[in-house]
């Protein structure tokens, strides 16, 4: 399947999956509740966080266009409806909820999802998994800098 031919429904992926991360941000926003936390020397300026979530979105909109569009397995299809059902549910929890505890279940599920959802994606085309991986990088530390928020807090 050549990505280029298809432009037009790739960026529409890519759009429909940055849309639901905006609609999951709008029930959790980051305000004075976050700012008065204490936090890890390691964590990112706030204004980071909407640069690489709209390239992760991409991204992830990509490699899903991919397991549509190939008709991956319906477990594969399932798994990634997971992880990023996850995904968007961790804001309103973390933020919206205003709970590092409850946000590091939610994190650990999207972990644990997003882990399995790789693997069985590279099973079925290796470039919808790749596509992936730097989505579980941010994820990994996201669960990291959650823990640490909870246990400084």
């Amino acid at each position: 399947m050549e990505l280029k031919e298809n432009y037009l429904e790739v960026l529409g992926a890519v759009a429909l999956v940055n849309m639901l991360g905006v609609l999951a941000s709008m029930f959790g926003m980051p305000g004075a509740w976050y700012q008065s936390l204490a936090k890890p020397a390691f964590t990112p300026p706030n204004y980071l966080f909407p640069i690489a979530w709209t390239v992760l979105y991409s991204l992830i909109g990509v490699s899903g266009y991919i397991a549509y569009k190939q008709d991956f397995s319906s477990e594969a299809k399932t798994l990634f409806v997971v992880q990023l059902a996850a995904n968007l549910l961790w804001t309103p929890v973390f933020f919206g909820l205003q709970s590092p505890l409850y946000g590091l279940v939610v994190i650990s599920v999207l972990v644990v999802s997003l882990i399995v959802t790789i693997k069985k994606f590279y099973e079925e085309n290796p470039l919808s998994a790749y596509l992936l991986l730097p989505y579980l990088v941010w994820v990994l530390y996201a669960a990291y800098l959650n823990a640490s928020i909870y246990l400084l807090n």
